[in-house]
């Protein structure tokens, strides 16, 4: 199920493994690069997007992205691809929150696929108004 959905299913609200959709967006032409894929610094940004989600409510206030452990580009993301970002939280430290993210393509509405194109691993610290680390709430 990682690598290609049901295509009969769309991308679902929740995957395997307490996964849960935290984002929908389709790129702009203004997101593609000169080799006519979109810019993998955009899917970069909208990974931290949803990233952020899950350790925002359990922060229950302002956070910061502290570290982008991991980020694999499985396959290249086009023009008219609808991505599916789904989150789930893999730690909860004292101040920081670790998450792991999956994005899926929905390509080709003729044909749908659903594919897998980008996996990755952030850390978020809650953050106080002046920017300082403050404990998570239990």
């Amino acid at each position: 199920m990682d690598e290609l959905l049901n295509p009969s299913l769309m991308a679902p609200l929740n995957l395997s493994g307490d996964r849960e959709l935290v984002l929908r967006v389709m790129p702009l032409p203004a997101d593609v690069n000169a080799n006519g894929d979109i810019f993998g610094g955009w899917i970069m940004a909208q990974v931290d997007l949803a990233g952020s989600i899950l350790p925002s409510r359990l922060a229950k206030g302002r956070i910061a992205t502290v570290a982008v452990n991991q980020f694999v580009f499985k396959q290249p993301v086009s023009m008219g691809d609808l991505l599916s970002f789904y989150a789930r939280v893999t730690r909860v430290g004292t101040t920081s929150v670790s998450v792991h993210v999956d994005v899926y393509a929905e390509r080709n509405p003729a044909n749908l696929q659903v594919v897998k194109v980008t996996e990755a691993d952030l850390t978020y610290v809650a953050i106080t108004a002046e920017g300082k680390p403050r404990a998570i709430p239990k």
